[in-house]
């Protein structure tokens, strides 16, 4: 198997909450105890509720978020990098070879700025550049990657299109050469046939630079459409990992296999029933005892309130955590 790219052991990532919203002391638990490896060269997908961590998560692997627990490490051919105890000259190399694509396109790029400015801006920052000529160069090369021309870098943001701005967003994030991307919801703003494009353009540039995401959605139909593995997060913590395939053919767990019922289908004649979850998640400043999923989960019996489960080998590269992920098979 490829050598993963980002390696995560039993990450917690917490945030302190005012004594004058939920009392003294309160901390919301946005991730814990997360373990998962993103290969090199992979499309990683990340899904789950509003509320799941997904965000957090995501954030935590380019230091974005403070780490309260576990370790995180970045490997490449080059370097390997703690993430938890690295210091300050490191970081500055690490927000090199690590970017974030946004969610909102309309609200990502500055209305004052010149497109040529805003996708250099990071190049200037960095100094990754020693003279305008060769900013200039960089620009005009990684636009035309991105499906921009000549023109495009002369207009501000305004006369752009959604679409368009998502790939000037992506040009900025690709400009100083990074292996790592996260992608945020990057697609979830765009009407569908835009969703495409853009999609896409990420597995072109994926595979034309080498380049290791990890795709954050809660639309299933994107990530079976990009993702070579998927990994599925339930209130700060992760219940399946699997092998896109694998996942949408023979998922495990109860809450992924209701996220798949969800999906809509094409089909006019299909009758499926669906699997209604009932309730709302709960709390993350108190998540339920054992399980996480046993207060909305059909078939959730004592034990499940009572002792968190730990991920089991379903086969090769497919985990599941739930107690009873084998009598309902």
């Amino acid at each position: 198997m490829t050598e993963p790219l980002i390696s995560i052991q039993n990450l917690s990532v917490r945030f302190g909450i005012g004594k004058s919203l939920f009392g003294v002391g309160a901390e919301v638990i946005a991730v814990d105890n997360v373990s998962l490896d993103i290969p090199q060269g992979h499309f990683f997908g990340l899904v789950g509720e509003s509320g799941s961590g997904k965000t957090t998560l995501g954030r935590a692997t380019l230091k974005a978020a403070p780490i309260s627990g576990g370790e995180v490490h970045y490997s490449d051919s080059e370097v390997t990098y703690d993430l938890r105890n690295i210091d300050k000259t490191a970081l500055k190399d690490y927000r090199r070879r690590a970017q974030l694509i946004f969610q909102d396109p309309y609200a990502a790029l500055s209305p004052r700025m010149t497109v040529r400015d805003i996708i250099a801006e990071p190049l200037e920052v960095m100094r990754l550049t020693h003279s305008r000529a060769e900013t200039d160069e960089r620009v005009r090369d990684i636009a035309a990657k991105c499906r921009l021309n000549l023109e495009h870098l002369r207009r501000f943001p305004h006369a752009f299109s959604g679409g368009q701005r998502q790939r000037i967003s992506i040009a900025r994030a690709l400009v100083c050469s990074p292996r790592f991307l996260v992608a945020d919801e990057s697609v979830a703003a765009l009407d569908v046939s835009i969703q495409a494009d853009i999609l896409n353009l990420l597995k072109s540039l994926q595979n034309d630079l080498g380049l290791t995401f990890l795709f954050i959605s809660h639309d299933l139909s994107v990530v079976a459409h990009t993702c070579d593995t998927v990994a599925v997060m339930y209130l700060g913590t992760l219940v399946e990992v699997a092998p896109t395939r694998n996942l949408f053919s023979g998922a495990k767990h109860p809450y992924t296999q209701a996220l798949l019922s969800a999906i809509p289908s094409l089909d006019p004649d299909d009758d499926k029933p669906r699997q209604r979850l009932e309730g709302e998640i709960p709390s993350p400043t108190h998540p339920p005892s054992g399980c996480r999923f046993h207060t909305r989960c059909p078939h959730a019996v004592e034990l499940c309130s009572q002792q968190t489960p730990v991920a089991e080998a379903v086969d090769d590269g497919h985990v599941v955590a739930c107690h009873r992920w084998q009598a309902l098979s």
